[in-house]
């Protein structure tokens, strides 16, 4: 059964959580990205639980009241941060060591790859929604023909220091406009706008963009199963990037496009995406 909890990994950084399944099942971690929350994952979890493992679906560092550092200390949201909290609350959850299921979507999937690279040997499997391996990342972004780097041109504006301000105007306007275009329907928008459609977390989720900036470090390649998810109606992932991530996993790897599906797929195709993710992890059982 879908829950909510809260998960404490320090005195100071509490987050809030959709868990599903019993405690000490196979564990599965699912990372949300921008512009959404963690009930992006509100089908995944609850399809996961069902079928016998233990999935947990944090809203992350900025998103979650309480485990949101000044925003303007963009030293808080350098991406090992957000690695070592996916790492962090997995081990309060009770995994400690052991290895797990890794889940990440657009900003999550970045984290993902990150921490795949890093802590390769934590992983029974990965799965990625949309985000390409960043290396494919970084090649189409400096092709000549420019399409890549015009699907992200919005990653720059999201480092003006109004940028809040103009997602969240005109009641969020910008925010809903982009998900209703990516086909996420009208509940799971209001469940989103319900954690991010206010000024403190919205400085704080933009945060994760300052404290990158505008370049990707590269990575090596991941040693860790992969499904790599792509809907080809992704307005900010061309396929030249999609496709490249095959250059940059040296383990078994499954390329799935989703016709007619965009950016947001966990909550456009919920039904296959449960199912692709739960065939990939059964395939790597831990």
């Amino acid at each position: 059964m879908l829950a909510l909890e809260q998960i404490t990994i320090s005195p100071r950084l509490t987050f809030d959580a959709l868990v599903a399944g019993e405690p000490g099942a196979p564990l599965v971690l699912l990372l949300h990205g921008f512009a959404e929350s963690m009930h992006c994952w509100r089908a995944q979890v609850t399809a996961l639980g069902d079928m016998g493992y233990r999935a947990i679906a944090p809203s992350q560092r900025g998103y979650s009241p309480a485990a949101r550092p000044n925003p303007r200390e963009f030293s808080h949201y350098l991406i090992d941060r957000l690695i070592d909290d996916a790492l962090a609350i997995a081990a309060a959850s009770g995994y400690g060591e052991a290895r797990f299921h890794l889940v990440g979507h657009d900003w999550g999937g970045s984290i993902a790859w990150g921490l795949a690279d890093r802590c390769h040997e934590r992983l029974a499997s990965l799965t990625i929604l949309s985000r390409p391996h960043p290396n494919a990342f970084n090649r189409a972004l400096h092709m000549a023909d420019g399409e890549q780097a015009s699907r992200s041109r919005h990653h720059k504006a999201f480092l003006e220091p109004d940028a809040a301000d103009v997602v969240l105007a005109d009641d969020a306007k910008w925010l809903r406009d982009r998900l209703i275009a990516n086909g996420v329907p009208t509940e799971a928008i209001e469940k989103h706008l319900a954690v991010l459609g206010n000024k403190d977390a919205m400085e704080a989720a933009l945060a994760w963009y300052r404290a990158r900036g505008a370049v990707r470090g590269p990575l090596g390649p991941i040693r860790v199963p992969t499904l790599y998810v792509w809907g080809d109606a992704d307005d900010t992932v061309g396929r030249v990037a999609a496709e490249g991530t095959r250059d940059f996993v040296a383990a078994p790897y499954q390329f799935e496009v989703l016709p007619g599906v965009g950016h947001f797929a966990a909550d456009q195709a919920p039904e296959r995406v449960s199912e692709l993710l739960l065939a990939h992890i059964a395939a790597h059982p831990d």
